[in-house]
């Protein structure tokens, strides 16, 4: 199990390669061992909550992978909630010739549309309720360009008026959107 943790708490989703390693394994054994991940990646985010409250965490999602169950997809979505990912990059399965994934039981199509459509929908509702509880803060924003920066979260930032690219800029977030944030410089 690794979890790669950058300044903004962003980590990647590795436990489909779990899947891999064990495809000759017994699959409720397999189920079993995911679930085990999954609980040990939200006691890390909750451990790294305890020390940094305003932490904010992503990850990539593959949907459908082969093999994957109901039970299995529901997970995913209870470790979305647990974990408070707020930034999903999500990825439906597509079977590659010749890999050992090609060969293992697929989830049908639609299935894997339509489960990739339900993580992403769940990514887009926990980001917009991540960004509304910035409103009223004061954050240091990095500016990339004029009014445009990122929070040290990574939330994008549009705000009115120059500042030097690479400046860290004080700034009070007025309003959200269900994709970045607005903001002023702070008094």
């Amino acid at each position: 199990f690794e979890i790669w943790v950058c300044a903004d708490g962003y980590w990647c989703d590795h436990t489909k390669n779990l899947v891999l390693a064990h495809l000759r394994e017994d699959y409720v054994r397999l189920e079993e061992e995911l679930m085990a991940v999954y609980a040990e990646a939200i006691a890390f985010c909750e451990r790294i909550r305890t020390l940094r409250p305003d932490v904010a965490f992503g990850a990539d999602l593959i949907a459908g992978f082969p093999t994957e169950t109901d039970a299995m997809f529901e997970a995913t979505l209870d470790i979305v909630d647990a974990c408070g990912l707020a930034y999903l990059h999500v990825f439906p399965f597509s079977a590659r010739p010749g890999t050992p994934a090609a060969k293992m039981p697929q989830v049908r199509g639609p299935k894997v549309k339509e489960r990739a459509a339900t993580l992403r929908a769940r990514g887009q509702a926990a980001l917009a309720a991540h960004l509304g509880r910035q409103v009223g803060r004061t954050l240091d924003v990095l500016i990339e360009r004029n009014g445009v920066g990122r929070t040290p979260d990574y939330a994008p930032v549009r705000f009115d008026g120059a500042a030097e690219v690479g400046a860290i800029v004080p700034m009070m977030i007025v309003a959200a959107d269900a994709e970045r944030l607005t903001a002023r410089r702070a008094a």
